[in-house]
């Protein structure tokens, strides 16, 4: 697989098969994801891999936080602008339309809306899973940095036939990712990824992206 087929054909896929991913694969990803730039070769990324039992214990433990209704957890870092202006609110907004839509669920049905967000903490069915950690006193540039190492990841993990899925939901639930991990103090859970073989059978569908010209400015000639 080239790197423009890997590109292409990466996306956030959230229903997965339970065919186990090898160690071996997993090392052979992550230890080349280690050459992702970063500012200075500082390396502002701390992942954990998540498989067998301990993710069990996990999936478990969010499963019943959730049944439960136990609130998220104060936030560590803002996701979204609190007033998303134009256009990435129109895209969010498209997102979600798509996202639902492909499910069969409409826009009034809340219920059902959250029946399959909460498949989030299942890692939708993932036998694999990476968590994400940046100290709490780097800044933007270093964020970027694990933005890198984390798409770098990603596009190795499909070199490898794999799929993923970022989940920055996970870290509404960082204390319990932190009861199971036991990182270090200082850090902040970044994201979650769900890592394995995608369901063909149970895919629901890919959001587009924006035209080259809405994103893209060429300055200059040929």
């Amino acid at each position: 697989m080239d790197v423009y087929e890997a590109v292409t054909s990466r996306r956030a896929v959230r229903a997965f098969t339970d065919r186990p991913v090898p160690r071996e694969t997993l090392e052979r990803a992550l230890s080349a994801a280690a050459w992702a730039p970063s500012g200075s070769n500082i390396q502002p990324w701390y992942a954990y891999v998540l498989t067998g039992a301990p993710l069990a214990e996990l999936k478990k433990r969010a499963g019943e936080r959730l049944a439960s209704g136990d609130p998220w957890d104060a936030p560590q870092y803002e996701m979204y602008p609190p007033e998303l202006k134009s256009p990435y609110r129109e895209r969010r907004f498209a997102f979600g339309e798509q996202r639902y839509g492909a499910l069969g669920i409409a826009r009034g049905e809340l219920e059902a809306r959250q029946r399959a967000a909460a498949a989030n903490w299942d890692c939708f069915g993932a036998p694999a899973a990476l968590f994400c950690y940046i100290d709490k006193d780097m800044r933007s540039p270093q964020w970027a940095d694990v933005g890198m190492y984390l798409q770098t990841v990603m596009l190795l993990l499909r070199a490898e036939g794999l799929h993923s899925c970022p989940q920055m939901s996970w870290a509404k639930y960082h204390k319990t990712v932190a009861e199971v991990l036991s990182p270090p103090d200082g850090l902040i859970l970044f994201c979650g990824m769900s890592i394995g073989f995608e369901d063909v059978t149970a895919s629901d569908g890919r959001t587009g992206r924006a035209p080259l010209e809405e994103t893209v400015t060429f300055v200059g000639g040929p």
